[in-house]
């Protein structure tokens, strides 16, 4: 059974480093679907830019910690299927690391976006 659940969790693994890194992918080309618009002289509005690419950061540092997320309860749970301490800890770790980077996109992302806007007006 442990060599059942070991080849579970490495595609488990597999699947969710695949998805999170398209993930991620496709948000990062959103910059370039909702580029900055210009106005009727030319100019960049800066506004509509920089809160676009502050949506797309924050989705991006929130995929990513999902995943991490994610990744760590498998191997959280890997870890107490096969009686490995060593997973746990492991699994544990990423656990945290995932959900501190998703509190760090919905707390600090947003100041950073206000920082730069008052820099650009």
């Amino acid at each position: 059974m442990n060599k059942k659940l070991s080849s579970r969790t490495k595609s488990a693994k597999k699947i969710i480093l695949i998805v999170t890194t398209v993930m991620c992918l496709l948000s990062l080309s959103a910059i370039t679907v909702f580029a900055a618009p210009s106005t009727p002289s030319g100019e960049v509005d800066t506004s509509s830019f920089i809160s676009t690419t502050i949506t797309v950061l924050k989705t991006v540092i929130i995929l990513i910690g999902a995943g991490l997320g994610i990744w760590g309860v498998v191997n959280l749970i890997e870890g107490y299927g096969n009686d490995n301490a060593g997973a746990k800890s492991q699994g544990m770790k990423q656990l945290m690391a995932g959900l501190a980077l998703i509190i760090l996109a919905v707390t600090a992302v947003p100041v950073l976006g206000d920082m730069m806007t008052g820099a650009m007006g």
